[in-house]
C-alpha cells in the first residue's frame, strides 16, 4: 500500500522500462520553492514553536545577490517581523548568522540583527557559539571558525528541554566526597548540560551530509535546538531552508516542517532528502558524535 509520500510512475515508450518521480508531498512538511515573505504571511498566528534558520550573510555567494548593509537589514527585519507573529507565546527564535565581509573588514551579523530582534520584545536566552575546524585560511586576520546562534524567547514562559540533549559528562563516575550525599553519584545520570559552545563539525567535501549546497547546516546542530525547544507534534519552521536540513531534524523528531527557498534546485534537493528520511537511507551525523580526534 502506498506510503503517504505519494509517487508517481512514469512509463516511457519502452515497455521494459520506467521513471519513478517523487511528488513533492510529505503528510508533515510543507516545503515550497517561494520567497519567505509570500510563503510566511499565508501562515497563521502564534503557529510555530521554533522558528531556525540561518540566512544569507550578504557576501556574494551563488544563492545570494549582494546588497548594501542597510538594504540586506532592511530585508532581514521584513522577515523576522513576520517571524515574530508567527511564533508561539512559549516558543523560540534562532537566527544562525556569521560575518560579512567588506574590503577585508569584518561586520558580526549578530550584532547587526540583535536590535531588530529587541525592537519586538524578544529576550535573548543564549548567543550560542558555533565552532568548527574547518574553514577559509586567512592570510591578513586569524581565520574564522565560530558563527553565533541568536536564541530569543517571546516570554518567560517558554519550552526548554534539557535532557534530551545532554552530553556525556567530563568525570561521570564523580560523587560526593562529604556531607549526607558522600559516596552518591555527585552528576546527573544522563550527562551535563551542552553548554553556549557547540563544536559540531560544518557541512565541508567529506562530510556525509554534503550536497550541492556551498554552506549547508550540519543537522546535528538543528537536532539539538529542535528537541530542546520543541515538543513533539508541534511545528518548526526554517523560512531560509536551503537543502533542508532544519526539516529533516524536525521531521526526524516527530515534529512538523515547513521551509521555504527561493532555489528550486535546493528545494528539490530538500524534497530528495526527506523522502530518503522516510526511506531510512538518508545518511546523517549523529548528533552528540565526539570531533574526531586525530592525536587520540
Amino acid at each position: 500500500m502506498p506510503s503517504k509520500q505519494a509517487v508517481a510512475l512514469v512509463h516511457s515508450d519502452h515497455n521494459d522500462s520506467a521513471t519513478i518521480h517523487r511528488l513533492e508531498r510529505d503528510a508533515k512538511a510543507e516545503i515550497a520553492c517561494e520567497h519567505n515573505l509570500k510563503f510566511m504571511r499565508r501562515l497563521p498566528d502564534e503557529s510555530m514553536s521554533l522558528i531556525v534558520t540561518s540566512p544569507p550573510y550578504n557576501i556574494g555567494k551563488s544563492y545570494e545577490k549582494r546588497t548594501s548593509q542597510e538594504k540586506y537589514v532592511e530585508d532581514q527585519a521584513a522577515c523576522i517581523a513576520e517571524a515574530v507573529r508567527l511564533l508561539a507565546p512559549n516558543g523560540s527564535i534562532c537566527w544562525q548568522v556569521g560575518n560579512h565581509v567588506d574590503s577585508g573588514e569584518i561586520f558580526p551579523l549578530d550584532i547587526l540583527l540583535y536590535p531588530l530582534f529587541k525592537h519586538h520584545g524578544l529576550q535573548l536566552r543564549n548567543r550560542i557559539v558555533w565552532t568548527f575546524g574547518h574553514g577559509l585560511h586567512c592570510q591578513k586576520r586569524f581565520s574564522g571558525r565560530h558563527e553565533a546562534i541568536l536564541w530569543f524567547t517571546k516570554s518567560e514562559d517558554y519550552t526548554f528541554n534539557l535532557d534530551p540533549v545532554r552530553i556525556p559528562s567530563k568525570y561521570p563516575n564523580k560523587k560526593h566526597f562529604k556531607g549526607p550525599n558522600k559516596g552518591e553519584l555527585s552528576s546527573n545520570p544522563l550527562g551535563k548540560n551542552p553548554s553556549d559552545v557547540w563544536d559540531i563539525p560544518n557541512v565541508k567535501s567529506n562530510h556525509v551530509e554534503k550536497t550541492d549546497h556551498p554552506c549547508q547546516f550540519p543537522i546535528g546542530l538543528v537536532e539539538r535546538l529542535v528537541l530542546a525547544l520543541t515538543n513533539e507534534g508541534e511545528s518548526v519552521l526554517d523560512p531560509y531552508l536551503g537543502v533542508g536540513s532544519s526539516a529533516i531534524a524536525a521531521l526526524k523528531h516527530g515534529r512538523h516542517a515547513y521551509g521555504c527557498d527561493l532555489d528550486k534546485a535546493f528545494v528539490d534537493i530538500a524534497w530528495d532528502r526527506i523522502h530518503q528520511l522516510r526511506a531510512g537511507t538518508l545518511r546523517t551525523r549523529p548528533m552528540n558524535k565526539p570531533v574526531y580526534d586525530p592525536n587520540a
